[in-house]
């Protein structure tokens, strides 16, 4: 909720909003004060048609202290209001340090709703009065009772409320110690583990190195027994006479000739010499132990997207590829593949160990050998450096031997779902938009990324808004604009900042330049209505199509592909390359059209 909301159903009858603020916050820019309310600073008592503005918070330089908090509760006089400020969280709010003041200066709280800003969290509304007012609802409307009815009420919540608190705080006590006393149980054990586990891994690459390079010198030795026997005249000799034996008409008259090349040539072969045999070899490449893998995704450039390899399904994997680089390993490539591409992660599908495929029946007992495998490609990749994850997207039961081995990460979700796979005139957009926020597959990547700290998936959908406000009230709308969005811009880009505090303290970076999300809204025209939905949909519409360029057409054209349009949200390497829009399809780029208008 932005301060305005919690603000503004209060103002009625008032027409002075005194700010008794203190440290370095400075709330003006969030309050976008009505005509005929003036805001003033000062220390003087509040009464009727005067709401006060304090704050209360951990950061005495930013909220001021709580003595500051409880001398303008003092000051306040029969018909005055007040908004209080917290910059403490709502579990974590000290109201009772000043429950006591309240009460005893007659205050009564009316409404209090949290705040969706960075260094502000909660809001309250209060009354100074000398009999019981009606509460407010979520909206800011008063209940409809008075009396003892209000009292009733009040009291009713209050024994409730403090019921589910209770016992939520219970539960989270409960579950912070169950945690603790694991944590502790298996840290030494887990060390130990761990620790005997790498060094069995560090082992078995040194047998195996070693293993390796006898093999190599074994296929060197015979490289150069084979090279020695093609090059003797008694091979070559066999091979004339066989030939000729073979077509006796025209290998009998070729024979004498090749018998006496054989003869010429028995000069220019010299045996190797212990002088010669250095420089053979230094012209011989020498090997590299490196082994090159055939169709695998790597990329040189610093990493930007998530890296897995996978035991996965053949869907899965077409659908993680659309928002990571995908490495699909094999029971005999496995550890290949986990040493030379270097994944964040190696993620094991529960569907792909109980379906069909390479790894089928692993976890269940019947393939013991696909069971060890799986084992040493997990001690490989925590060899690496890297994380082990186990996607359960199935009953545990199917394959229980993999609930045995030693895991970092369980995602006990499915894999999400693939915009691109859905009808949107069969499904339609408010089932597009859930899809979008929660269950597409590039959100299930995103809890993935988040778990082993890799490049987050839905970085990709940060918008830049484009806009020029001019005025107070330009401000005050674009605001209002970037705040309600449901899938709120990463960042705005104006020629002048000022003014857009609120903006900066809802976690929207706000700056002049160039944009740096990966795509961009032109929102120039502020008068435009546009409704909470528009960026979410648009984005939708984007995922679904994979479009460079998503916007409205003339023939209101809805989910198709289009040779030109007018562009609502584009990627930001398309609009800072200074084609035109009129030339966008011609040089190959998608554009995909949306209407705006709920299908009928």
């Amino acid at each position: 909720m932005r301060l305005t909301d919690l603000l503004h159903p209060h103002l009625d009858g008032v027409t002075t909003v005194v700010d008794a603020t203190d440290g370095g916050l400075n709330l003006e820019p969030y309050l976008h004060l009505p005509d005929g309310v003036a805001l003033h600073h000062g220390e003087q008592d509040v009464g009727e048609g005067e709401l006060v503005l304090l704050s209360y918070g951990p950061d005495p330089e930013l909220h001021g202290t709580e003595a500051d908090c409880l001398a303008v509760l003092q000051r306040m006089r029969p018909g005055g209001r007040g908004l209080i400020v917290f910059g403490h969280r709502e579990p974590e709010l000290p109201y009772h340090r000043l429950l006591d003041t309240l009460v005893a200066h007659h205050c009564q709280v009316l409404r209090a709703a949290p705040l969706d800003y960075v260094h502000l969290h909660a809001g309250a509304v209060f009354a100074r009065t000398d009999e019981l007012l009606p509460p407010h609802d979520w909206f800011g409307r008063p209940v409809p009772s008075e009396g003892f009815a209000t009292a009733l009420r009040i009291a009713d919540e209050y024994v409730l409320a403090d019921l589910v608190s209770r016992s939520l705080r219970a539960r989270v006590l409960d579950l912070e110690r169950t945690l603790e006393e694991a944590e502790g149980a298996q840290g030494p054990a887990h060390q130990e583990g761990l620790a005997e586990r790498l060094a069995a891994a560090g082992q078995e690459k040194e047998q195996l190195a070693a293993a390796l390079r006898g093999a190599r010198e074994r296929i060197g030795v015979l490289e150069a027994r084979v090279a020695m026997l093609e090059g003797s005249t008694s091979l070559r000799v066999g091979r004339a006479l066989v030939s000729a034996a073979r077509s006796p008409r025209r290998g009998a008259a070729r024979l004498p000739r090749e018998l006496y090349g054989l003869w010429r040539g028995r000069a220019r072969t010299r045996p190797a010499t212990p002088h010669t045999a250095p420089e053979a070899a230094a012209r011989e490449p020498a090997p590299d132990g490196r082994l090159h893998l055939a169709h695998r995704a790597f990329a040189s450039t610093p990493r930007d997207r998530l890296v897995i390899a996978g035991v996965l399904t053949d869907s899965t994997a077409a659908d993680f590829a659309a928002d990571a680089v995908v490495n699909r390993v094999l029971p005999h490539d496995g550890r290949l593949i986990v040493q030379r591409t270097d994944p964040d992660a190696l993620v094991v599908q529960l569907s792909a160990c109980t379906g069909d495929g390479p790894w089928s029946l692993t976890g269940t007992g019947l393939a013991p050998d696909l069971d060890r495998k799986l084992a040493e490609l997990l001690t490989e990749t925590r060899a690496a450096g890297r994380s082990c994850v186990l996607w359960r997207d199935g009953p545990a039961s199917a394959a229980p031997g993999l609930a045995r081995l030693a895991w970092d990460a369980v995602l006990d979700t499915d894999t999400g779902v693939r915009l691109a796979s859905l009808d949107p005139a069969a499904v339609g957009r408010q089932r597009l938009r859930g899809v979008f926020r929660a269950d597409s597959t590039r959100a299930r990547l995103s809890e993935l990324a988040r778990r082993i700290g890799a490049p987050d998936p839905l970085d990709e959908r940060r918008i830049c808004v484009l806009a020029a406000p001019q005025d107070r009230a330009d401000v005050a709308r674009l605001v209002a604009q970037v705040l309600g969005q449901v899938h709120r811009p990463a960042e705005v880009v104006v020629p002048d900042p000022t003014g857009l505090d609120e903006l900066t303290a809802a976690g929207v970076t706000v700056r002049t330049g160039e944009p740096l999300a990966p795509w961009v809204a032109d929102w120039t025209d502020l008068a435009e209505d546009r409704p909470d939905t528009l960026l979410l949909d648009l984005m939708c519409a984007q995922e679904y199509s994979g479009a460079d360029a998503v916007g409205s057409t003339l023939a209101a054209d809805d989910y198709i592909f289009v040779p030109e349009l007018r562009p609502l949200l584009v990627r930001r390497s398309l609009l800072t390359s200074g084609v035109p829009p009129e030339l966008w399809a011609r040089q190959g780029h998608r554009l995909f059209a949306w209407c705006g208008k709920e299908p009928s």
